[in-house]
């Protein structure tokens, strides 16, 4: 932790000396009014910092900009009426993004750790989740309801289907809004056991009654985060071998962050492709934008590798899904290998 803590103030004193100079002039904390160029340019690198500085333990913690010290806060537990769903139920309807229809990042490294966001949205006014009816019509519906998520492939198996034949693990970072209580978002890891079977689900997991078991981290709970601020939002995930698995989202002045073992599904062992989207709501829900809107989207990781990755289209995992066309997808190499794509209605 002490190495941890030391990079990340090595990291932000190379930001300009306004950084903390100037903070009396700057926003309240936390705040999304506007701000001036320098406090943006400290802002990021407030927000890189306190996404590479490891938590002292496992649990949910909180850090407020300009401190980059975690600090511990009560953790929630999320919804268990209602969670998101893998895309095989039901393949995406081409014309949009998510259910199946989307671009994943695919290394021939494992994934140490993933960085989504939404570096460019303009247009965006409003948004609202919708139910989808092939799925029940389920999901957090309304307006201002939607899951930023970051998905690994489920193709692997790790021990933690315990031998039975035919399973698969799938691991979830997510944030969604008003999922632990209104008014309050939610950031949490949903770990699955896809085609576990008929017997009982591990301690932990809950069954989906399609032969899947699926179980959730502890959550931390951040407020609200307007889907008109996406550009905002970045969503950190890391998977650790004999270590702990964490959920970063930093928004603004403001960090949250959860952990859990990683020997949960043992995640670090077989991830290699990463899915990110913005998204309906649980449920097989769908993020309806209004039209004019346009999001970028990028995802970068941590491979030990500097070559491009695979930028691979119609290989999606989730089952929910937004309004928006898919544009054409770019990889790039590098000491963060990406993918970027722009999608828009």
């Amino acid at each position: 932790m002490k190495l941890a803590v030391l990079a990340g103030l090595v990291s932000a004193s190379c930001v300009p000396a306004a950084f903390a100079a100037s903070f009396d002039n700057f926003s309240a904390p936390g705040s999304s009014a506007q701000v001036g160029p320098i406090e943006a340019v400290a802002r990021e690198a407030w927000r890189e910092s306190m996404a590479q500085i490891a938590t002292p333990s496992e649990g949910c913690f909180h850090a407020q900009y300009p401190s980059i010290v975690w600090k511990a806060m009560v953790c929630g537990a999320v919804r268990s009426d209602v969670h998101p769903m893998p895309h095989y139920y039901l393949f995406g309807a081409p014309e949009t993004a998510g259910n199946g229809n989307d671009y994943t990042l695919q290394t021939s490294s494992l994934i140490k750790s993933a960085v989504g966001t939404f570096p460019t949205v303009t247009g965006v006014t409003s948004e609202k989740s919708v139910g989808v009816a092939a799925y029940g019509g389920g999901g957090i519906l309304g307006a201002n309801e939607y899951s930023v998520q970051l998905n690994t492939q489920f193709t692997s198996t790790t021990s933690a289907c315990k031998s039975h034949s035919g399973c698969t693990v799938w691991q979830q970072w997510v944030y969604a809004t008003d999922y632990s209580q209104n008014g309050k978002g939610a950031i949490f890891m949903q770990n699955w056991l896809i085609g576990y079977g008929s017997s009982r689900c591990p301690s932990g997991f809950s069954s989906d009654g399609e032969g899947d078991c699926y179980g959730n981290s502890a959550a931390s709970l951040p407020p609200d985060i307007p889907a008109t601020a996406l550009a905002s939002l970045k969503l950190t995930a890391t998977a650790t071998s004999g270590g702990n698995d964490t959920a970063v989202v930093t928004y603004d002045g403001d960090a949250y962050s959860t952990t859990q073992s990683d020997s949960k599904l043992y995640i670090s062992k077989v991830w290699n492709t990463g899915e990110f989207n913005v998204v309906g709501n649980a449920g097989g829900s769908e993020a309806e934008f209004n039209s004019g809107s346009s999001i970028t989207v990028n995802l970068a990781v941590s491979d030990g590798s500097t070559s491009a990755p695979s930028c691979v289209a119609d290989s999606g995992t989730t089952g929910e899904s937004n309004n928006l066309n898919l544009g054409s997808c770019t990889a790039t190499g590098g000491s963060t290998p990406s993918i970027k794509f722009t999608e828009s209605n």
